[in-house]
């Protein structure tokens, strides 16, 4: 799996044009997982050609077993991001 510091280096050996130094990706990344949150958090999602999208959806209320004890719990309802992989993407995975 692709670590952050394995992405950073990739961003600068693929640009190095625009990224001098790892530092200078890595702001990037940063500046992108940021903007990336804010836009989740703002309940707007975010989509990126090629890749996916970020959604929010709403998770309904719903009855859930304890594994330790057998007891029946209520689990509450809650907001969850959903991505989903975009055609492209996955069709380059076959």
């Amino acid at each position: 799996m692709m670590t952050k510091a394995d992405f950073v280096t990739a961003m600068k050996d693929a640009l190095p044009d625009v990224f001098s130094s790892k530092a200078g990706a890595e702001k990037a990344y940063d500046a992108f997982c940021e903007i990336l949150a804010k836009a989740v958090s703002k309940g707007e999602g975010a989509r990126l050609p090629g890749v996916g999208s970020f959604t929010v959806v709403q998770r309904a209320q719903r009855t859930g077993r304890n594994p330790q004890t057998g007891a029946t719990i209520n689990i509450p309802a809650r907001k969850a991001v959903k991505f989903s992989v975009a055609k492209t993407l996955a069709d380059g995975l076959k």
